[in-house]
């Protein structure tokens, strides 16, 4: 296996960020609709070390697939349970649709600034950074709205079908990851994933006109 340090470098702020934040969002959403339950385990919080799982965080780096510490959340605890587990499961992919738009509006500044603003190699790699996590959150975003458990595209899916509370979701649930892991294995999800990816990322690059 080659490991290119330069990428890894490059790409650690925007995994980290995207990570975390994507947590932190499934935390904070929870809280606001009623459950304490993130606030309690200390989840609640931009510190990226509550969120990364060593495990995971080293995958995603080595592999290209990785997870952070879920959020555990209590449904019971919500002021409208379907609704805000709904709320609750789109923060995460929203959170790093944001993060993508965020940067591409950093990279937009820094392209229309004055040349002279920065030495051309710390303009360049900063822009490769931004670049990079613009792109490793779009990743993010659709991967995480896959209908598969335990990704929260399946919480999403099954609740907006009326089926989240069946019994036929916890046996699909028990099969999940299963499932998950044997495409990733088999690169099957890059073929699935790939084109939503390239799409999200051109269509926001040409609305930001980067």
């Amino acid at each position: 296996m080659n490991i290119d340090i330069r990428e890894i470098l490059l790409t650690l702020p925007g995994i980290i960020i995207g990570l975390s934040l994507h947590e932190y969002a499934h935390a904070q959403v929870a809280v606001w609709m009623g459950d304490d339950t993130p606030k309690l385990q200390g989840r609640l919080s931009l510190n990226p070390t509550v969120h990364l799982d060593p495990l995971g965080f080293l995958a995603i780096i080595l592999a290209g697939f990785g997870w952070a510490r879920p959020v555990q959340v209590n449904e019971l605890n919500f002021r409208n349970r379907k609704r805000d587990d709904l709320l609750v499961s789109f923060a995460g992919p929203m959170m790093n649709l944001l993060i993508a738009l965020f940067f591409l509006t950093l990279m937009k500044i820094l392209y229309e600034a004055p040349i002279t603003l920065l030495p051309n190699d710390l303009y360049g790699t900063i822009m490769e950074v931004f670049d990079y996590t613009v792109w490793i959150n779009i990743v993010l975003f659709v991967f995480n709205l896959l209908p598969i458990p335990p990704l929260d595209g399946s919480h999403i899916f099954f609740g907006l079908i009326g089926l989240k509370d069946k019994p036929i979701y916890y046996e699909i649930y028990t099969k999940g990851r299963f499932i998950l892991l044997l495409l990733v294995f088999t690169r099957i999800i890059g073929k699935i994933i790939s084109l939503p990816i390239s799409m999200v990322y051109l269509f926001l690059r040409n609305l930001l006109g980067v």
